[in-house]
């Protein structure tokens, strides 16, 4: 055994360094510049959903899974898009499907969840969902096309179709209700999944539910955090983030959500805020890191509306009477939206949705159901 101090004043020297490297690390925190007052040491828990583990589990899925879909937040669809992973199955993986589902479309109007389909399917099938027990919107089209997508792949006995996206998109959500139980454990906090798991949905169709991934894009903090990556009680300082979140967030929906309706800086906000809900420190003063981690939490979860708006053509208008949410307008609003955004379906699915069809056309015709009993009754018992 060799050893690397032959004295003891060489290991005194050393043991000295390797103390004074540990006594920095418990000190360590973010710290403001005076001049633009941002972060200049990056936030530990900024760089959630980056892990190696995380991208082994991404992997994992994407190799066992015929069909991909990446899920979308509805309220900022290209900033929770990985571009890294499409160009990745492009390039590695050009036989497996790749879906859109806009998820949370219950947030926005109904014209901005129109025109990000719009765009979206140009380059992939995209369909509007939103997923609810009680008010599930997009189930139907999704199965649909899921039965399609199953069509091509008549060599196999099953499909397995993989849920990849940013945290706290709503993955576990969808296959909640799809399956009309919670078989995902599910929390409106980023980073509930931890590990992929398996589901059946139909005798040939399986899910596969995947941690969120984060992939690196550039984005600044306050864009990592109103996206819902991290959680806002970790971060060191919550309430840097507030100055840009107040510049994104149209006034009269923080003045109807909080009932504040005036103020002068981003911290006299956050000082009357925290003076109204209780959130005080002694000698009656605001907490104001309190007040930011609500603000935070409350835009992450829906309670204040917030979304990015679709890029419009020169001379386009908004129609006024599509302001509402989609769930506002009703199911047949939501069919509508789904049976366009699926024209991004390739042409092979759509000559095997044809041939589906034209047999079970045939079939009815002579009285012969286009699946055994047997088979349908074991699907119908595994969607209860």
């Amino acid at each position: 055994m060799k050893l690397q101090n032959t004295d003891l004043a060489d290991l005194v020297s050393d043991v000295e360094k390797k103390q004074k490297v540990h006594e920095e690390k418990l000190a360590y925190k973010p710290t403001l510049s005076d001049e633009d007052g941002v972060l200049m040491a990056k936030d530990i828990f900024l760089t959630a959903g980056q892990s190696k583990r995380i991208y082994n589990e991404l992997y994992k899925v994407l190799d066992s899974s015929d069909v991909v879909i990446q899920v979308l937040d509805a309220r900022d669809p290209m900033g929770t898009r990985s571009k890294q992973m499409e160009d990745y199955l492009k390039k590695n993986m050009r036989h497996k499907h790749l879906v859109f589902v806009l998820n949370k479309c219950d947030l926005v109007p109904t014209w901005c969840t129109k025109k990000w389909v719009a765009l979206l399917s140009e380059e992939y099938p995209t369909l509007a969902y939103h997923a609810s027990f009680q008010h599930c919107f997009g189930k139907a089209a999704l199965f649909d096309l899921l039965r399609q997508l199953a069509l091509l792949h008549k060599d196999k006995k099953q499909i397995s179709v993989g849920f990849i996206g940013y945290p706290n998109v709503g993955k576990s959500s969808i296959i909640n209700t799809l399956k009309k139980k919670q078989v995902c454990k599910v929390a409106p906090i980023p980073g509930e999944t931890k590990v992929w798991q398996y589901i059946t949905l139909l005798r040939n169709i399986y899910l596969i539910d995947c941690p969120g991934i984060v992939p690196p894009t550039g984005d600044s903090d306050a864009d990592i955090v109103i996206k819902g990556v991290v959680r806002a009680e970790k971060l060191a300082e919550p309430e840097m983030v507030v100055p840009e979140l107040l510049e994104r967030v149209k006034k009269e929906y923080l003045v109807k959500t909080y009932g504040i309706a005036e103020w002068g800086d981003w911290e006299d906000f956050l000082d009357k805020m925290a003076k109204k809900y209780g959130k005080l420190l002694k000698k009656g003063e605001g907490n104001m890191r309190q007040a930011a981690v609500m603000l935070i939490n409350d835009v992450q979860r829906g309670k204040v509306p917030y979304f990015v708006p679709p890029p419009l053509k020169e001379g386009e208008k908004v129609n006024k009477n599509d302001e509402v949410p989609i769930t506002e307008k009703g199911e047949k609003a939501m069919n509508d939206l789904n049976e366009k955004g699926v024209k991004g379906m390739s042409n092979s699915s759509e000559k095997a949705t044809n041939e589906k069809t034209a047999n079970e056309k045939t079939m009815n015709e002579t009285g012969v159901t286009g699946r055994g009993k047997d088979e349908m009754k074991e699907d119908a018992a595994l969607l209860q």
